[in-house]
């Protein structure tokens, strides 16, 4: 029985409501030697307490989408079938684009609101580069079918989860592609190819998307194995114009180090509520040592890049929880390299969902504009401080010079000047955040 399966979820809510049954009918109507009775009424009490828990589990983890099956639950699942040394381009010295063409078959995918706004598709990917074997869906915007769009390519975004999080979260508790569909019809949004790759890779312990050798291929498993099987299927943009990547949490910092390290790869990225330093998600394999948190920060990254990376990077934040880290960034960057930093109050919620969600229109007006998707009737309403259905300041600097409003204090978030020129002043004392 599925996880996130709805049989699953009314099986809960049965057993729940049977254990509160049981003791009201059977608690005076136990017989026998006192400690039998003793022990039965304990039973019936702990089966109550037990389904409860399970229950309200079942509906926090459906909400968030946190653990996609009992395997990431159990911390028994394996999507590594191999880590090579890949080299510093992460390609292993393979020609990628001279692989033939390998045609996936796709299904119909399974859970809450993948059946909405057309339908999420899902496919199990063998990366031939990475090593990996893991599930990726996808969406395709209303116009991908139509006869007068035969011909044409669409732009995609690579949706990144935090961890623990399931490669559903963006379809299920983000509802993107419901809050887009309508956007897409009316031109306001470009028709994006929406992917969502599996980044809970190992057991227990967040990638960091960082490629280790022995450990796992991650970095190359989204930013190679999984924009090429795009490609060999769909009538997708060649990278780097035509391709983003965007996540909240740990999959904002990843969002942000892709597009970074990889400029040839990836034209924007977006980050709500992320981090910069990899030690801000405690179990991430990219804090294992200085040098792979070294490699895997994209403050660092950014400062050494001997050229400025032609990419536009959108950070969302509160104080304390990416704001600064969008800041770092901002104050390195240099044209052709943008940054937008958005502040939000806290009284817009806190690291959940209910924070990221309404976000997702503002950004992909922003990416609409910045991907060069001028079609579109986009607008990037941040810079007028609302996201969404969020209202706030908004510190819209970009790397050129161009400066938005800016909150009226300072918010260090009670950050060193040290913590906030590193860039990992969003996850201060290296809390875990999702």
């Amino acid at each position: 029985m599925s996880l996130t399966g709805t049989p699953f979820l009314y099986t809960t809510i049965v057993l729940a409501v049977v254990a509160l049954i049981l003791p009201l009918v059977l608690w005076s109507r136990v017989r026998g030697p006192k400690p039998l009775r003793t022990s039965v009424r304990l039973l019936m009490l702990l089966f109550a307490q037990g389904t409860a828990v399970t229950l309200i589990f079942v509906l926090v983890n459906n909400q968030n989408n946190l653990y996609d099956n009992w395997a990431d639950l159990l911390g028994t699942g394996n999507h590594v079938q191999q880590a090579q040394d890949l080299g510093s381009d992460g390609t292993g010295g393979i020609a990628v684009k001279r692989l033939p063409k390998v045609r996936q078959t796709f299904t119909a995918a399974d859970g809450p609101g993948m059946r909405a706004a057309g339908g999420v598709r899902v496919t199990q990917l063998r990366g031939r580069v990475s090593g990996v074997n893991a599930e990726v869906y996808v969406w395709l915007p209303p116009q991908y079918d139509e006869p007068a769009y035969r011909n044409k390519k669409f732009p995609v975004v690579e949706l990144l989860p935090g961890y623990p999080g399931s490669a559903k979260a963006w379809f299920g508790a983000m509802k993107a592609h419901e809050q887009l569909l309508p956007l897409m019809r009316s031109g306001q949004v470009a028709p994006f190819i929406l992917v969502a790759p599996r980044t809970n890779l190992l057991a227990g312990v967040d990638t960091g998307c960082a490629n280790i050798p022995g450990q796992v291929n991650a970095d190359t498993w989204l930013s190679i194995d999984v924009p090429k099987m795009v490609m060999d299927n769909f009538r997708a943009q060649p990278a780097p114009q035509g391709w983003a990547v965007a996540g909240y949490s740990a999959g904002a910092h990843c969002a942000v180090k892709l597009a970074v390290a990889h400029p040839d790869r990836y034209r924007a990225a977006v980050s709500l509520s992320g981090y910069n330093d990899p030690i801000g998600e405690r179990n991430s394999l990219a804090s294992q040592t200085p040098v792979l948190r070294s490699e895997n920060n994209p403050y660092l990254l950014l400062k050494k890049a001997a050229v400025p990376p032609r990419i536009a990077l959108y950070i969302s934040g509160e104080s304390g929880d990416g704001y600064q880290a969008g800041v770092a960034l901002q104050a390195i960057a240099k044209a052709p390299t943008t940054v937008h930093v958005v502040f939000l109050p806290r009284s817009a919620g806190g690291h959940n969902m209910a924070l990221w969600r309404p976000q997702v229109d503002t950004v992909f007006r922003w990416l609409t504009l910045q991907m060069g998707q001028n079609h579109a009737r986009g607008q990037d309403r941040s810079l007028t401080g609302t996201t969404g259905a969020l209202t706030g300041d908004a510190a819209g600097t970009t790397g050129t010079g161009t400066t938005g409003t800016t909150p009226r204090t300072p918010l260090t978030g009670g950050s060193t000047r040290a913590a906030l020129a590193s860039g990992t002043a969003s996850r201060a004392g290296a809390a875990q955040k999702r």
